[in-house]
């Protein structure tokens, strides 16, 4: 069974999955073999070597766990974390430890193993959407969840083992430790301004706009005043929004329309770049706090962490964000 261990000096805690040395991306040469269509798992006809789909968007004459779907979610074969079992949190000396209990689930975008997101008609990126939605409403009725982190590794350098496109949701029974420094920071933010910081940055990016990579209706993309990484972008909604399950079905397809957009800018400006995104949303077990706004961070992998990074906590990023986000305008989509 994983386990949850907790550092002593920062309240970090690191998940000890032994079971994902099993993983196929552990063994390259099996790993690049995987992502052929093929022998490809997550291809149509091939349902039976993924576990038990768990939800999917199908044909409604088609039968589960059977070709027929456009969206289909099953479980992690090799998860960071297993929903079997307690938590049972116990010490060992100094040290604070407790089962891996949590969720970790794959979300299957397609059934066309050479699409990628940003390539889906904007229908059925819509629907990923509410595949998303849906499986945190689901999950967030396990009480032993207190956060659920939805993201996307496109790329073999952003640690995608298998090409075919898709995103993952893990369940954690705690609040990860960036999650609660965005959540800290922003309640000391309302607490002096009163006002949401993230707010605050929408409109003065919208005021600004030299950082302003497009928006629509209910949606804004833009890179960060400090971008982390080179052509980092964020998505916000534009109204005052903690809960990313309270999400609106005209907001939903804006949402879809600027992701969608801002993947393609990205690929067409870096030649389809590796890249991570990830859905940071309000903790479960809280009251909603209204000083906190959900939202998409987007990565492109152009750049490698290293030891200055690792030792100090800073990031050197090489291109500025007013510079990408001019470069991401002027792309032709």
């Amino acid at each position: 069974m994983p386990e949850l261990r907790k550092d002593p000096i920062i309240n970090r805690w690191v998940i000890i999955a032994t079971e994902r040395q099993k993983r196929p991306s552990d063994f390259p040469l099996e790993a690049e073999e995987q992502t052929s269509e093929e022998l490809c798992p997550f291809c149509p006809g091939r349902e039976d070597k993924t576990p038990p789909e768990i939800l999917s968007y199908r044909d409604g004459s088609t039968k589960p766990n059977k070709p027929g779907w456009w969206i289909r979610v099953v479980a992690n074969k090799y998860p960071a974390l297993i929903i079997e079992g307690t938590l049972d949190k116990r010490g060992d000396g100094i040290y604070d430890q407790m089962n891996g209990i949590g969720a970790h689930e794959v979300i299957i975008e397609t059934p066309d193993h050479n699409l990628t997101l940003p390539d889906l008609e904007l229908k059925f990126v819509e629907d990923v959407i509410w595949v998303y939605r849906d499986r945190i409403v689901d999950l967030k009725k396990d009480r032993r969840f207190k956060y659920i982190l939805i993201f996307k590794n496109h790329g073999r350098k952003a640690g995608a083992s298998l090409s075919h496109s898709h995103s993952q949701l893990i369940a954690t029974p705690i609040v990860p430790k960036r999650v609660a420094e965005e959540i800290e920071w922003s309640k000391r933010y309302y607490n002096y301004k009163e006002r949401c910081v993230y707010c605050d940055m929408v409109k003065q990016e919208l005021s600004s706009k030299i950082r302003l990579v497009q928006e629509n209706n209910h949606f804004i993309a833009f890179t960060p005043f400090a971008s982390r990484f080179p052509f980092e972008t964020w998505l916000l909604p534009k109204r005052h929004d903690n809960v990313f399950e309270d999400i609106q079905k005209t907001e939903v397809s804006s949402l879809a329309q600027c992701l969608k957009r801002t993947l393609q800018r990205l690929n067409k400006a870096l030649n389809k770049p590796a890249y991570n995104f990830i859905l940071h949303n309000s903790p479960l077990d809280t009251e909603q706090p209204l000083y906190y706004h959900w939202h998409i961070e987007i990565m492109p992998k152009l750049t490698n962490v290293a030891g200055f990074e690792w030792g100090t906590g800073f990031y050197i990023n090489p291109t500025s964000p007013e510079e990408a986000a001019k470069f991401l305008r002027e792309i032709k989509i």
